[in-house]
């Protein structure tokens, strides 16, 4: 669960997937080479693994003062943190996001004023958090000591605190160093790592990490590139006990607050989300609502928390957030069920959710009740877009979409039970219909041809004609006239006209 956080992290840097993991092992090399006992090593592998475990948390208040905060992360990762000049030169340049004139003008003096003040805060909120989330995934004293020490550096210009020297933990100093050599190694080369090692040596790095990196580097680098960094990072990591059920559910209860943390928009989502799935769905349908939106944190807030329309461009980032959140729960062999699950949370039994424009026939009853239950908490949720709607009125926008075949209507009816609505009584379909003959009909009802229709189903023609022949049986027809009446006089095109 660990290098997978490490991997969201990644998202929420702009890094390529592997990227933290990768300054791991070489955090596990330059410790090994100094000489470090077993605990010692073991507080830098999670101090690596977990660097940046609060950047959520900080997120929404980075966006709004400078934008596009992954794009910022993206640059500090290259940044000489111990030079002040550089990092207020770079704020200015990017303050009041989406401002000109006055407006602009009035926020550069604001981070004039206020910039140090600003920055410690916004540090020290990153730190709490992480704090908070590292006790809740069992983390001893000593990785909350450097995790704590995370923006601190050795000439004593960091923040919030202005700890320098060895007052920061040595696993910190590791980690930052070599995090920051695996970024410019990658993004350039190895030899303009090093010079940048060099050239920080005694600034921002601690001077005898320094200089062991300066004379391992180029072997580690060889060998980091040729293996893949989950792999590699999970054999070094730090033996423990198997989870037992109560850590797992603890470790998915993080991921979902470290997503939905994200935004205040979407503070509690996800715990939202689950609370209605379990209820409507059993316990089973839990993990994959908790962690529907894992992928959020590869979008900036600067789209989530956008209060006019979207763009298209920002529209198709949105889309993109299921398929990361698909991608990093893979990663986990015990999760690679939920991933499946978690990453239809924005489908459409239409065919017009994301991101892969599924269909009824690909969307299980789990995917349909989240589905469902996800829509319903985001409608009674203030969004910055618009006021949250009364539970009456959301109940009605997921009726509409059910009724328009965008929702599943069984899914809604139970959903909005957990939710304390009057359920709607289940209406016993016709002639024995089943509920895919009853789909089948409606569309037969408009016209669609047995091709059509298998490809709206997404079902091949031979099981789609096997369905209209069944639904001509059952209702003592044989043509497309006289069934689409008997949709007609039974209410069933206009319930799942799409």
């Amino acid at each position: 669960m660990t290098a997978l956080l490490a991997l969201a992290q990644d998202h929420a840097f702009g890094q390529p997937t592997g990227s933290q993991l990768r300054a791991t092992v070489l955090a596990q090399k330059a410790a090994d080479v100094m000489g470090l006992g077993a605990a010692e090593r073991a507080t830098t592998w999670w101090t690596s693994t977990l660097r940046f475990l609060g950047c959520t948390g900080h997120a929404f208040e980075t966006a709004l003062l400078f934008g596009d905060e992954i794009d910022l992360r993206a640059w500090s990762l290259r940044a000489d943190a111990s030079n002040p000049v550089e990092f207020l030169r770079e704020m200015l340049a990017r303050a009041g996001p989406g401002r000109s004139g006055l407006g602009r003008v009035r926020a550069v003096l604001s981070i004039l004023a206020t910039g140090k003040s600003a920055a410690e805060d916004n540090f020290r909120m990153a730190c709490e958090v992480a704090d908070a989330f590292a006790v809740r995934l069992g983390m001893d004293g000593e990785v909350r000591a450097a995790l704590a020490a995370n923006f601190e550096r050795w000439n004593g210009r960091g923040l919030p605190s202005g700890l320098a020297g060895a007052a920061i933990p040595r696993p910190m100093r590791i980690a930052q160093i070599t995090q920051e050599l695996e970024v410019v190694a990658r993004v350039d080369t190895i030899d303009t790592a090093l010079a940048m090692v060099r050239s920080r040596r005694g600034k921002a790095y601690d001077p005898e990490i320094a200089d062991v990196v300066v004379a391992e580097a180029p072997a580690w680098w060889r060998e980091a590139q040729e293996v893949d960094p989950w792999d590699a990072a999970l054999a070094l990591a730090p033996p423990g006990p198997a989870l037992d059920q109560a850590a797992v559910r603890e470790a998915l209860l993080v991921l979902a607050d470290f997503a939905d943390l994200k935004s205040p928009w979407t503070a509690g989502h996800s715990r939202g989300v689950a609370d209605l799935a379990c209820a409507a769905c059993g316990p089973d349908a839990e993990p994959a609502a908790l962690v529907h939106d894992l992928g959020r944190v590869a979008v900036p807030n600067s789209i989530w928390d956008k209060p006019g329309p979207l763009t298209r461009d920002e529209r198709e980032r949105v889309e993109m957030h299921t398929l990361v959140t698909e991608q990093l729960l893979r990663r986990v062999p015990f999760l690679t069920p939920v991933a499946d699950i978690a990453g239809a949370a924005h489908e459409r039994l239409d065919g017009s959710g994301y991101h892969r424009r599924a269909g009824a026939a690909q969307l299980g009853e789990v995917a349909r009740v989240i589905a469902a239950a996800d829509c319903y908490q985001a409608l009674t949720s203030d969004r910055p877009h618009r006021r949250a709607l009364d539970p009456t009125a959301a109940a009605e926008a997921l009726r509409a979409m059910a009724s328009t075949g965008q929702l599943d209507s069984e899914a809604v009816e139970r959903v909005l039970a957990a939710a304390g609505h009057h359920r709607r009584a289940r209406v016993d379909l016709p002639a024995g219909l089943t509920a895919r003959e009853a789909e089948v009909l409606a569309l037969v009802g408009r016209g669609l041809t047995t091709g059509q229709i298998a490809r709206s189903l997404v079902i091949s023609a031979k099981t789609a004609d096997r369905h209209i022949q069944n639904t001509y049986r059952k209702l003592g027809v044989s043509t497309r006239g006289a069934a689409a009446l008997f949709a007609i006089e039974h209410g069933i095109v206009a319930a799942d006209s799409r």
